[in-house]
């Protein structure tokens, strides 16, 4: 069994996609998963929220949302403004554990970046891994600022000595610019590793057969899938 928390530099990065892509690899595999939304903000109760694109895309049934608000604001700052009390990341732990005895696998979508606040203590994300001692695997987007904000991550992250489970770029653009390629070696320069996985912009629209197999070529060995970071620098060569 496993837990893998997945954060992203940002929001916006495509951490749904990716969660989706680790789901939809494991399932294939004949891995039983079970994926966790400790808090989901911005979305009315009855609306479609981020699991519902996950299920959608991997296939995976096995989902959990601790929590719902609906302003689309920090869970903390969302659970103030409803009047309720907000998301406890030891309870949230205790769950996971729960579900990672009986899942080889399971999958924790944060909200927003890594240090974004759950209560008024400040819990974070980072806190929750700490509490798991799960891998933290990155999400980075692809414009700008990327690399700025993915620094400040991997700070963050050695900082509270987690363990970094890669950098994956959340939605690669069909048409890269300079910047964006450029970025490509200064994100494998700051996590000091390979990218662990690249999935294209507009993922989220394919069906779910289609989806598996972009998730197979966009995610890493260690991941489950088949990207090959040297191939990919190959695809493209930066403009002068």
């Amino acid at each position: 069994m496993s837990v893998i928390v997945v954060t992203g530099t940002d929001a916006g990065v495509g951490k749904t996609v990716v969660c989706a892509a680790l789901a939809a690899l494991a399932r294939g595999r004949g891995a039983s998963v079970a994926v966790v939304k400790p808090a989901q903000t911005g979305v009315p109760a009855g609306e479609r929220g981020d699991l519902d694109e996950i299920i959608r895309l991997s296939g995976v049934a096995t989902t959990f949302e601790i929590a719902r608000f609906e302003s689309p604001l920090s869970p903390a700052a969302a659970a103030r403004a409803a009047r309720v009390a907000p998301v406890s990341m030891p309870q949230t732990a205790r769950r996971i554990r729960e579900l990672a005895e009986s899942n080889r696998l399971v999958i924790v979508e944060g909200t927003g970046g890594l240090l974004v606040r759950f209560d008024e203590d400040g819990a974070t994300v980072a806190d929750l891994a700490r509490l798991l001692g799960a891998q933290v695997l990155v999400v980075a987007g692809s414009g700008p600022g990327t690399l700025n904000h993915a620094a400040l991550t991997l700070e963050a992250l050695a900082n509270r000595g987690l363990d970094l489970a890669g950098v994956v770029i959340g939605a690669w653009p069909d048409k890269p610019g300079a910047a964006e390629r450029s970025d490509v070696g200064d994100l494998e320069m700051l996590a000091a590793r390979p990218l662990a996985g690249v999935l294209p912009a507009g993922a989220a629209g394919l069906s779910a057969d289609e989806f598996a197999a972009v998730a197979r070529r966009g995610l890493a060995v260690t991941l489950g899938g088949s990207f090959d970071p040297a191939r990919f620098r190959e695809t493209f060569t930066l403009a002068p």
